[in-house]
């Protein structure tokens, strides 16, 4: 299969172009060394060549030899050659010496010393629709930044398209598979996380029953602020089990090791109310369709709770923001306060410039959505904060345009980077 271009490609090359070695970092099988083999001149892969634990042992500096840029794939099964390749950007002096990519992050007790001046690092996502040609890309992340208006754009999109695109995801492999096999694949993923991977990423044995019940509990509350003691009380209720508080802690960080799970994290603001922010993460599975996957659901389950559907497509709009916003050095994060007051995305920029997002799977919530966004802008303290670059309504149906307040509705299908 040809390579899809990816949105982080760029980003890889002017990374490497800054610094010695560039650690790409991302979930399994979200295309991590398909990218890095682009621009890679030669490639060690740690997890299948047999003989790198020996070489480790006589000769770990061979291991760093060959044409550069050097592909260290699944360089974490080998800790200690982070050390090793952080010398040798040092001994060097030269840019876009390694890629290092790995889909696991190490245990703390072999935490790496600091790459700082040496290592660059990148967060790779699953494809966007934007990269899957579902999106024409025509609003960019770039635009709603500079307060551009919106041109009237049709790009008709149906429940029934979203909700099967929810159910495949953006793993590059599906690309073209059907929803059927795409779901066969996914929960083989999910069943590999529990069963295996799991258990490998800490080599401490992971009961595959409490981390199936974890998983279906954070599929259940996708995209909302839940607690771990909700997740305990979830898994009791729903599985009809008990999971210790400390078990899911343990559990909910081999997830986010293995960055099965992100975290979107509250923003941080200032604001002329009694109401206080609150500090809690939503969080999100890395694609939307592992959700789908850790509950067995299928597309008839999906159009017949349009409710939860409409969680499931804010994390996957929550995905393709993240995306679009690591393009324009931004991150992503919610607001909520003590009044009830939510919005479900805040993009800021390093810099401070910030858009916020709304997002909604039908157009029937417009209205509402929009006297949130012109809430969240009235009890701004102006004097310590900018106002938005953009306010803005993602839709999964219907057209793009600008609303006589100012507000940008955007159909998913037409936004880009």
């Amino acid at each position: 299969m040809a390579y899809a271009k990816r949105i982080i490609d760029s980003e890889l090359q002017r990374k490497l172009n800054a610094s010695g070695a560039v650690l790409i970092r991302g979930a399994k099988s979200c295309g991590k060394t398909e990218s890095a083999k682009q621009v890679a001149g030669s490639i060690l892969q740690v997890d299948q060549d047999e003989q790198v634990a020996n070489i480790m042992k006589i000769a770990p500096k061979r291991l760093l030899l060959g044409k550069t840029p050097r592909l260290i794939d699944e360089w974490q099964e080998q800790p200690k050659l982070w050390q090793y390749i952080r010398h040798e950007v040092d001994e060097r002096s030269l840019k876009a010496q390694f890629i290092l990519t790995g889909s696991s992050n190490p245990e703390e007790s072999v935490k790496m010393h600091s790459g700082a001046g040496r290592f660059t690092t990148l967060n790779m996502r699953t494809m966007t629709w934007q990269e899957m040609g579902f999106s024409s890309g025509k609003i960019s992340m770039k635009d709603l930044f500079e307060g551009k208006n919106i041109d009237i754009v049709d790009e008709p999109t149906d429940l029934e398209f979203i909700v099967e695109k929810i159910i495949i995801g953006g793993f590059p492999t599906l690309m073209g598979a059907t929803m059927s096999d795409a779901m066969e694949l996914n929960r083989a993923y999910i069943e590999l996380l529990a069963e295996t991977d799991m258990s490998r990423v800490s080599n401490i044995k992971r009961d595959p029953i409490k981390v199936r019940n974890l998983l279906r509990s954070l599929a259940r509350n996708t995209a909302t602020l839940v607690e771990v003691s909700t997740l305990a009380a979830d898994i009791s209720e729903k599985e009809n089990t008990d999971i210790s508080k400390p078990t899911i802690f343990e559990y909910l960080d081999a997830l986010n090791r293995l960055m099965i799970i992100e975290e979107q994290p509250a923003w941080n603001t200032h604001i002329r109310s009694s109401a206080s922010l609150r500090k809690s993460s939503k969080r999100h599975f890395t694609d939307v369709s592992l959700s789908v996957a850790a509950l067995g659901a299928d597309k008839n389950a999906l159009l017949n709770n349009l409710q939860f559907t409409g969680f499931l497509f804010e994390s996957l709009v929550t995905h393709e923001l993240r995306v679009y916003a690591q393009a324009n050095d931004a991150s992503v994060y919610h607001y909520r306060d003590s009044s009830g007051l939510e919005v479900d995305a805040i993009v800021q920029k390093y810099n401070g410039d910030w858009a916020a997002f709304e997002i909604k799977l039908g157009t029937g919530q417009i209205e509402e959505a929009a006297r949130n966004l012109l809430k969240l802008v009235e009890i701004l303290n102006k004097d310590k904060i900018s106002v938005p670059k953009s306010l803005n309504i993602i839709t999964g149906t219907g057209i793009s345009y600008t609303r006589a307040d100012g507000i940008n509705v955007i159909s998913l299908a037409s936004l880009g980077e």
